[in-house]
């Protein structure tokens, strides 16, 4: 007869068993993070000769990009354990609007080229027209700016448009590869129709591997410019702020954009925090006719990447600008803060300044050439007093 394993050895066999099922469990769900993480929606590192640019350019180190002052990404105190633990599980406020949002819905297809115009997509898109150039910046026509499904979903009635709704892009302009910006379903349906693509150093690498062919692409550093014939040109401008798809980050270079032709001057931030740049973009490229800044999905957390809306405002009165449209709002919700708290602070903080704020309606049609219509205070119908939400 077999004698009884003591109680000691027992205790031995059984920690072993439960650490061989924890590490096969880890090897498993490691083995699906590295699989997942192939996908193609995370993109390509820059290589070859775009890898040797950023290697000489003056705004990178070791093959990482830099922002031109110091900029802890976290702060306030915070870490990145932190974030998603208040992501998760802190008190909420009103991030997503009670009810659709109001849009409008232009035929983009059916514009006159001839005519200087502009629609806002929502958060951070644009389809512009100048010089007979139709013109995109960071097309997000998804209903999730995320990697994960449902991680950031669209406010609801804010995607009125979809790639088929289109007309063939001239320009495609991309500020940064976040997921929010860079939008790889939106990429790659659009690729018959774009003819050219413009964005910071390494960013063409995503593109690349999505079937975009390198003669399209131009990729730019700092304060360089394209020039697009007919009387358009794109400056690259810096930013403040950070890029990264996968498990690397600043790898890739993140940018506004100024446009200029004869008879225009725009200047769109991308996402970024205050800084001295604003003043030298000012005294480089300014005044502006009509500017779009980052002026959503702000914290104290973050602070140093993205602007509030009193900052926001401060940037449109440094640049000079004639016009001021928020962006980064409207459509997705990135930060804790109301859904409606970036139009609202932005509203005060402009009371009295120089330029004009102008909020349009996603999908509103707007005339470069004109003053911008009497701005309408649209997000105030869309939290009713008395709705549930409250």
């Amino acid at each position: 007869m077999k004698s009884a394993m003591p109680q000691g050895s027992y205790m031995i066999f059984i920690l072993k068993r439960v650490l061989l099922i924890f590490l096969a469990v880890t090897a498993v769900l490691a083995a699906i993070i590295y699989g997942y993480l192939q996908a193609p929606l995370f993109g390509a590192l820059p290589n070859g000769a775009v890898l040797e640019r950023i290697r000489h350019s003056p705004n990178a180190v070791n093959d990482t990009f830099q922002n031109q002052v110091e900029t802890p990404i976290h702060t306030a105190g915070s870490t990145e354990m932190s974030i998603w633990k208040d992501m998760l599980f802190g008190e909420k406020g009103h991030p997503r609007p009670p009810a659709p949002i109001p849009t409008q819905k232009v035929d983009l297809k059916a514009l006159d080229r001839s005519q200087d115009q502009l629609v806002w997509l929502g958060h951070s898109s644009f389809f512009i027209q100048m010089n007979g150039q139709r013109i995109l910046i960071d097309p997000v026509l998804s209903t999730n700016a995320a990697p994960i499904p449902y991680v950031n979903e669209a406010f609801e009635g804010a995607s009125p448009y979809s790639s088929d709704d289109l007309p063939d892009i001239d320009l495609l302009l991309i500020s940064h590869d976040h997921y929010d910006h860079l939008d790889y379903p939106t990429i790659k349906s659009l690729r018959p129709k774009i003819h050219a693509v413009v964005a910071g150093l390494g960013v063409g690498a995503h593109f690349r591997a999505w079937g975009y062919d390198t003669s399209q692409i131009h990729e730019v550093d700092w304060y360089e410019e394209v020039g697009m014939g007919g009387g358009l040109a794109v400056s690259a401008t810096p930013a403040r702020h950070f890029s990264g798809r996968g498990l690397e980050f600043n790898k890739s270079l993140w940018v506004g954009f100024v446009l200029t032709t004869s008879r225009h001057r725009l200047f769109f931030s991308g996402d970024t925090g205050y800084g001295p740049h604003i003043a030298e973009i000012a005294r480089r490229y300014g005044p502006f006719d009509w500017v779009a800044l980052d002026t959503g999905q702000y914290d104290p957390r973050w602070a140093n990447v993205h602007m509030n809306p009193e900052q926001a405002a401060l940037a449109a009165e440094e640049l000079h600008t004639r016009v001021f449209i928020p962006e980064h709002v409207g459509r997705f919700s990135l930060a804790p803060h109301d859904w409606d708290d970036p139009f609202k602070r932005v509203s005060a903080a402009s009371a009295g300044k120089d330029y004009v704020l102008f909020t349009p309606l996603i999908g509103q049609l707007i005339h470069l050439d004109r003053s911008p219509p009497p701005n309408s205070p649209w997000w105030e119908g869309v939290n009713p007093i008395h709705s549930p939400f409250k």
